[in-house]
């Protein structure tokens, strides 16, 4: 078994917090060690919960990356740096796809320029642009809509 994609479990909770941890380190260089810790709180005080979470599970059955949806609107998708370029995130959205049907909607920091890539290759339009993230904070983000 390989690659399965499963419904979030509590269980593993912690699991994705580090790797929404992990992920952020390596990915979100334009965030400061105050601004993770902020995000961070977030996340381990129950963001997860909010929202529809699915899990990539590799051959032992760890997460490897997972993706956060709220109706067709992707919330969240964080994949183990360890597993980047493995197809991780593509299978995630495909799966969304699947789910929720083809009018995924999601936003990207601006200056997270990877993230805006891999969406941009997926098929995901530029919609829209805010000057702030949704916690107000001055982190531009972009509006992507996915056009097949």
């Amino acid at each position: 078994m390989r690659n399965e994609i499963v419904p979030y479990s509590a269980n593993d909770r912690d699991k994705l917090v580090d790797i929404w941890y992990k992920a952020v380190r390596c990915t979100h260089t334009f965030l400061t060690d105050a601004d993770i810790h902020f995000y961070h709180e977030m996340i381990r005080n129950g963001i997860l919960e909010e929202v529809e979470i699915w899990m990539e599970l590799n051959e032992v059955r760890e997460p490897t990356g997972f993706i956060g949806l709220d109706g067709s609107k992707i919330e969240m998708l964080f994949v183990d740096p360890g597993f980047h370029g493995k197809g991780i995130g593509t299978r995630l959205i495909k799966h969304a796809e699947k789910i929720k049907g083809p009018n995924l909607k999601v936003d990207v920091n601006e200056q997270n320029e990877g993230a805006y890539a891999f969406y941009k290759r997926y098929g995901f339009v530029l919609t829209g642009r805010s000057e702030l993230d949704s916690s107000g904070r001055p982190f531009p983000l972009l509006h992507l809509e996915l056009k097949s």
